[in-house]
């Protein structure tokens, strides 16, 4: 399908919306410091009192222009749960300009790989707003990934990149446990984002928050040979030429890099 990467859709985080939850979510338990912030708390000018529970690998940190990845869960300072991406069994992906202010401040201090938990006082959340959590709200939350940050080496395919006759190039991030290829007439469900050589990213399905699904028939060259070199789970980032994309006829236009997850072969 040749309109399959589709203008980016931002996918809000439900707990930073307010918006109101299923009963049938999974209760996480409070932590036993749910009522106020414990003395090794740090507190910032605005009043947000933070804690690092598990130390995170990354270096950058979200700025307010970037997207999010995360894993959380939501409670009043009385124990009860109003939220939880856990609970409901699926990462949240938003903007981090696009929640309540304790929320992206918090985020803005973390780094991929870290959680921390956050004591975000009215004032910095819904300021007493009707229908919404009500007083201080206390956040734990997962930094999973900064999806629209390009990797390091989106630029150009690094040396232990392998290459096709074609010039499609690719690196394995992750083996998969499937032990058959795609063909050229299946479908396949992946989740993927993609990047031209300067960095900027024009698709997501991550961002979208909704795998996608097609026949490899029906997508650009690059990814009908470089989706039949992958194993289901298996996560591959591809530098795709020009020529195996979209000829130059129109955006995005010249080397394409995606990092593809696939999930399931029809």
């Amino acid at each position: 399908m040749r309109t399959f990467f589709s203008t980016l859709a931002v996918v809000l985080c439900v707990a930073a919306t307010g918006a109101a939850q299923s009963t049938t979510l999974k209760v996480i338990p409070p932590p036993s410091d749910v009522g106020a912030p414990p003395p090794d708390a740090t507190k910032t000018p605005s009043g947000l009192a933070s804690k690092v529970i598990t130390p995170g690998t990354g270096k950058d940190h979200p700025t307010k222009d970037d997207l999010v990845t995360v894993d959380y869960t939501g409670w009043t300072t009385d124990g009860k749960m109003f939220d939880s991406s856990i609970g409901r069994g699926k990462p949240s992906t938003f903007g981090v300009a696009r929640v309540i202010a304790g929320f992206s401040e918090g985020l803005q201090q973390m780094v991929v790989g870290e959680k921390r938990r956050l004591w975000i006082p009215e004032g910095l959340a819904y300021k007493g707003q009707e229908g919404k959590p009500k007083g201080m709200l206390v956040f734990d939350v997962s930094l999973l990934d900064i999806p629209n940050r390009a990797p390091a080496d989106v630029k150009g395919p690094p040396a232990d990149a392998k290459k096709t006759a074609s010039g499609l190039a690719y690196k394995v991030l992750r083996e998969g446990t499937g032990g058959r290829h795609p063909r050229t007439d299946s479908v396949v469900t992946v989740q993927y984002t993609g990047w031209t050589t300067d960095g900027k990213m024009f698709d997501s399905s991550v961002v979208r928050g909704q795998p996608a699904s097609f026949p490899l028939t029906n997508v650009i060259p690059g990814w009908t040979e470089g989706l039949q070199l992958m194993f289901e789970g298996e996560k591959t980032r591809f530098w795709i030429p020009q020529d195996l994309a979209y000829k130059g006829k129109s955006p995005p236009y010249g080397m394409l890099v995606f990092d593809v997850e696939l999930l399931k072969i029809e």
